[in-house]
């Protein structure tokens, strides 16, 4: 992963887990449910196109999911693909989620 990725920021008032290079934005909105996060959309500015931020974030934010003890819920099409694509990740995601056994 690039450096300028390693960093990121739990944006609270925006609720967001956001990565900012040079003032440009690679960000997953979520919400808290009691011990979940639910992840809802993954977006990153187009300046960020095709640098790997977009995965970047998801890699850090579902890094933090785990070091804080919550479970995941991937409502973000996005984060739902990375899962797939890397089933280990499937660990932190809560096996009440409705399509869990998709993954």
């Amino acid at each position: 992963m690039k450096a300028e990725f390693e960093n990121i920021t739990l944006n609270k008032t925006e609720k967001r887990f956001e990565i900012n290079v040079n003032g440009h934005f690679a960000f997953i909105d979520y919400r808290e449910i009691g011990d979940k996060i639910a992840l809802i959309h993954t977006e990153a500015e187009p300046e960020l196109a095709g640098t790997g931020a977009a995965q970047a974030v998801v890699e850090k934010t579902l890094q933090y999911i785990e070091d804080h003890g919550k479970k995941l819920l991937p409502y973000c099409p996005y984060v739902f693909a990375f899962i797939r694509k890397n089933p280990e990740w499937k660990r932190i995601v809560d096996e009440k989620f409705e399509k869990y056994d998709s993954l």
